[in-house]
Parts: C-alpha cells; structure tokens; sequence
C-alpha cells in the first residue's frame, strides 16, 4: 500500500489502522481515478470502520475469471458488521496477484483489513491487503456491487 498505513504507531499503541493518508490524498487523486473506480473509493462509508458497508472485515469468497480480461471477486459479509456482501466486476484486467502469507493457504487471505484503489496508466490499481495477504489487481476500471445477504448463525 502506498498510502494506507496497515501499522501506525500512536503513542506507545501500535497495530491501529490508519486510512487518513490515503483519505487525505483522495481528493487530488479521484479525477484521475475511472468511474466506477472513483465512485467506490470515494464513498464515504468506504473507510468508515462503523458502516456496514466499509470494506474492512469482509472475507475473500470467489475469484472468477481471474486468467481474462474480466473477473469478479466477491467477498462475504461479517454479520457482526456487514449485512451485505460485496462483488467487484473488473474490466480491462491487465495484472492479476494473489500473495498469500503462508503458500499452504492458496487464496484463502482472511478477512480484509483494508484496501486502496489509485489510478494507474492502464486505469486504476486495486490493492486489498488482508490479514493472510494481499491481492493487487491493475484494471481499465471496477464496479463494486453490495447485494443483499441474510445474516444466520450458518454464515
């Protein structure tokens, strides 16, 4: 993350995530951002860790399409927080990564801390760091989608 700081120190508590960098550059930043790409970062519940539609804490569900141009990434509600999923349609794709911390995980990454979208010559990158890893995607842009979930003691 450029940005986004996943490891701030505050006095002598440390560990408390800090999306002010990031938030603060947004403004000079967003209309060089494509639409959908800007539409999504600049909601202002994004990075409101009491919305229910903030990213944080959101799990890693399905990646479809992941070798094509177009691929989805979807991510699955935390009934505690969210009551809604979360699908992401990327168009153009041009760079696709999944780092895992442990190998043996695959693209198992956890729940999202936190993401950051910046534009990029071929339109926007897209990196979510979770709490197994990250994963960057370099696209012309993005559609993000909350849709609708019931919350059970299944999910």
């Amino acid at each position: 993350m450029e940005y986004v700081n996943l490891d701030p120190q505050i006095g002598d508590l440390s560990g408390v995530l800090d999306p002010a960098p990031y938030l603060s550059r947004l403004p000079s930043i967003s209309g060089d951002l494509p639409p959908g790409a800007r539409a999504f970062a600049t909601d202002t519940d994004h990075y409101d860790f009491r919305s229910r539609r903030c990213v944080k804490d959101l799990t890693l569900r399905a990646i479809r399409g992941a070798s094509g141009e177009e691929m989805e990434v979807q991510f699955q509600h935390n009934c505690w927080k969210h009551d809604q999923d979360l699908l992401i349609r990327y168009a153009g794709v041009s760079s696709f990564v999944v780092d895992p911390a442990d190998e043996d995980r695959g693209a198992d990454l956890g729940a999202v801390i936190l993401d950051e979208i910046l534009p990029h010559r071929d339109g926007c990158s897209h990196e979510i760091a979770c709490w197994d890893g990250t994963l960057a995607i370099v696209c012309r842009d993005l559609e993000a989608t909350w849709t609708g979930t019931i919350c059970s003691s299944e999910s």
